[in-house]
């Protein structure tokens, strides 16, 4: 008797009856005890050692990455791999490049690797919207929603972007901050950047602040030399600037160093809040503010999502919630007195 054969007796998934059998405690207990039924049944004993001499024959599951210098999809690919391991599949991980088409590079993993499901965190909804139909696989989008597009194979979880943006801006209005610059991608290729916008345009909108995108957008990729870079463009325009709002931390990160080195401070001189809620971001000199998302959740839905594909489950979409964490970038806005 196999694995397989315990799941189609059992109705569970491949995935769950392994939980099992590895003493996950991720298991409820109507699976557990319908699976441990079919067990001693049929005397099932595991074979660690046909465990590990089949580990290259194992169903793969493909994750695509976009960008390589986001320490967000660091942090939830370290904890997919885990989850993907322990639910023996083989993780197979891709990096492309943010402005590369994800749902083309899967084709061509798809024709060459045949991984049974997809992961892709980072991705451009129009670019499922134009192919995703010649895909055919089961996926899941982290950290952007799919939910539009009605795809029966292609489910998604993410927090509310715009929302989560608006949010983090209202906190800079809050201390008094009127001149705000947005330091993100490109909108017209990254829907988090898109979403991210429209969400500080909300709450300059709701308190009566105007917003000159052209001047006080800059547009950079999400990493720390980006966010360096973009800062940097920004600081020599000369205008009057009290506070930054950073898409990602890792912009955060490196427009932080681009302020302290032009001989100013953050945040007396400019706040700074920053997006995602990585680690790097509690050890900075000042403690960075920022909204966090809940990485280990995303990685656990992603999964949980693509295991109910891979049983004939309906999509589903799954807005996780997100927090404002308070560090000490940010301070109260006090006119200058000359």
């Amino acid at each position: 008797m196999t694995i397989k054969d315990i799941s189609r007796e059992s109705g569970y998934s491949i995935g769950t009856v392994s939980r099992v059998l590895n003493n996950s405690p991720n298991v409820s207990q109507k699976a557990y005890n319908a699976i441990m039924a079919v067990v001693e049944k049929n005397h099932f004993v595991v074979n660690s050692n046909a465990k590990q001499l089949k580990k290259q024959g194992l169903s793969s599951i493909a994750v695509i990455v976009k960008g390589s210098g986001n320490m967000l999809f660091s942090s939830i690919l370290e904890s997919l791999q885990d989850i993907i391991s322990k639910n023996e599949y083989l993780c197979l991980i891709y990096y492309i490049d943010e402005k590369d088409n994800e749902v083309d590079t899967a084709l061509q993993i798809l024709k060459d690797k045949q991984p049974k499901g997809f992961i892709f965190l980072g991705s451009h909804i129009e670019n499922f919207q134009k192919s995703f139909k010649y895909l055919d696989c089961p996926s899941v989008i982290a950290t952007n929603s799919a939910k539009e597009l009605k795809f029966e194979q292609l489910a998604s979880v993410c927090i509310n972007d715009r929302v989560a943006a608006m949010a983090a801006v209202c906190e800079l209005i809050k201390l008094g901050h009127k001149d705000i610059a947005v330091l993100g991608g490109d909108y017209e290729h990254s829907d988090p950047s898109k979403s991210r916008l429209l969400g500080a345009g909300d709450a300059f909108e709701k308190n009566n602040i105007s917003f000159d995108k052209e001047k006080l957008y800059q547009v950079t990729g999400f990493s720390i030399d980006g966010g360096y870079k973009a800062m940097k463009e920004l600081l020599q325009k000369n205008l009057k600037l009290s506070a930054v709002f950073a898409m990602a931390d890792v912009i955060a990160v490196g427009a932080i160093r681009a302020i302290v080195e032009s001989k100013m401070s953050v945040p007396e001189d400019i706040s700074v809040i920053g997006f995602d809620g990585i680690e790097l971001g509690r050890y900075l000199n000042p403690r960075l503010s920022t909204i966090k998302q809940p990485d280990n959740d995303i990685a656990r839905l992603s999964f949980e999502l693509l295991e109910e594909l891979f049983e004939g489950k309906k999509a589903r979409h799954i807005e996780s919630s997100y927090k404002f964490i308070k560090g000490e970038s940010m301070a109260e806005y006090e006119e200058a007195v000359f």
